[in-house]
């Protein structure tokens, strides 16, 4: 059900030149279900190298043909939706029903941007004289290094490739060690589409060292960044040196408010619905609950009823609404994390430990606490996993001082039936993206991205073109 995977590199897989590999596990057994290739610098210049040829050659194809090739991708990519959503829930341990949602959600990102490739536009501007012309053009920035995390890993990888390739560029793409499964399958089918070889190239190793080697060269001019804020940190240090474009999507750490004019129960199974996906680990996902006095207790009781009912197992099994963690390291954050909450006053309202019927995996049950103080670990730092800490508020602008008080800002979330109270809570978040009693705002045709430690630049929508693309003026005297 699991295969290795070799890189790919100028148009074909090979392995590693030194032969080494490195092992991907069952998060949900410990067990190794496959190897990826160990990259060695040589690898890596043969990346770049290829990539370098394949921007030569890509950028000049015609717009329709490269939009026909982008589309093949997203085709190919539902034909094999099955294989695609089985490898990754395999690797991470996430419910197939939602490996195949994310499936679909990494076609779309092919299919919008197969359209975007045709509507890239330029500027006329009036001249102050009438034998001047000037104008401005977009043009591909190059070679594209990308860099994407293990949480949703057909995804995020989805939405750079895809840019990348309605923009002109060529792109060496790295996904996670812990599930790198799912971006191969896509590099395929871009294979299988048509897309000339050393445009699109695929390599897993060491991370540190193959962002260091990849950012530090002068092919590569664009960066694009899907990981930790401290991941996100080095490497805008590297691409400092050499004044490159970088995009990031960092972490989060997302405020719900919840007024008091809101449905708390209703509120409660959206949040709730949303804070469980993907066990948690999702850059947006909502993870510090201020719930009006009024609301809370309504709110908190039909909380911890959903999270205590949920069935958690391994991804493939019928019936499984969550898996396991990722990885061992996240795990232990998020016991210290529960640990910490407890004994700084905080009530456990459900879960709060491993589950008792897995003894091997990484499984945490789903956590709810109630009354967090806002000194507690899990409501400064990112808890990246499957706890909710809920507190409450009773102010306004106590709560909005309290929401944005971390350097975070990536998505934040309102409920409420008022209008003007939304507008405005909406405004005065400091975040990228705004759910008004929503929350599940990611989708093609939407930019996605934050602020502050969050992030910069944009992916998806109209907007998430432009980062892999650069203005040139042109002035013409008659």
């Amino acid at each position: 059900m699991y295969q290795d995977f070799q890189l790919y590199i100028d148009g074909a897989w090979a392995p590693a030149a030194s032969g080494a590999t490195k092992q991907v596990f069952d998060p949900a057994t410990e067990d190794e279900i496959g190897k990826i290739s160990d990259a060695t610098e040589a690898d890596l210049d043969r990346a770049l190298a290829a990539a370098e040829k394949g921007f030569a050659t890509w950028r000049r194809a015609g717009t329709w043909e490269r939009a026909a090739k982008i589309r093949k991708v997203a085709d190919l990519m539902r034909e094999r939706l099955d294989e695609i959503a089985t490898t990754m829930s395999i690797e991470t341990g996430k419910p197939l029903a939602e490996a195949k949602g994310e499936t679909g959600a990494a076609a779309d990102q092919f299919e919008w941007y197969s359209e975007e490739t045709k509507r890239i536009y330029g500027q006329i501007i009036g001249s102050r004289t009438p034998d001047s012309r000037l104008s401005v053009i977009y043009q591909p920035v190059g070679v594209v290094a990308a860099f994407s995390a293990w949480n949703f890993p057909a995804l995020l990888p989805a939405r750079k490739i895809a840019a990348a390739l309605a923009a002109g560029c060529s792109v060496i793409v790295k996904p996670a060690g812990e599930a790198p499964g799912c971006c191969a399958l896509i590099v395929q089918a871009c294979h299988d589409a048509g897309i000339p070889a050393g445009v699109v190239n695929f390599v897993t190793g060491n991370s540190s060292m193959i962002a260091k080697h990849l950012v530090s060269s002068p092919i590569v001019r664009k960066v694009s960044v899907t990981g930790s804020v401290p991941v996100g940190k080095q490497i805008l240090h590297l691409a400092a040196d050499g004044v490159k474009k970088v995009s990031m999507e960092l972490g989060g750490h997302g405020p719900v408010i919840v007024f008091d004019d809101a449905d708390a129960k209703a509120a409660a199974e959206v949040c709730a619905a949303t804070k469980f996906r993907n066990c948690g680990q999702v850059c947006i996902s909502p993870t510090r609950f201020y719930v009006h006095e009024k609301s809370y207790d309504a709110f908190s009781s039909r909380f911890a009823e959903i999270a205590s009912g949920l069935k958690v197992g391994r991804g493939m099994d019928e019936g499984v609404q969550m898996g396991p963690m990722a990885n061992p390291r996240g795990l232990q954050t998020i016991k210290e994390m529960v640990e910490d909450a407890v004994s700084r006053g905080a009530e456990v309202l459900a879960g709060g430990k491993p589950p008792k019927d897995f003894n091997r995996g990484y499984f945490w049950e789903p956590t709810v606490l109630g009354r967090v103080p806002d000194d507690a670990l899990v409501m400064n730092e990112e808890p990246f996993g499957p706890v909710a800490p809920l507190t409450t508020f009773t102010d306004y602008d106590d709560v909005m001082r309290r929401a944005n008080s971390l350097p975070f800002g990536l998505a934040g979330y309102i409920f409420t039936k008022d209008l003007a109270k939304a507008t405005c809570a909406a405004e005065d978040l400091e975040v990228g993206m705004v759910g008004v009693n929503e929350m599940l705002l990611a989708t093609a045709e939407a930019p996605f991205g934050g602020i502050k430690e969050s992030g910069m630049g944009r992916e998806g929508g109209s907007l998430g073109i432009h980062d892999y693309l650069e203005p040139k003026y042109v002035k013409t005297k008659l």
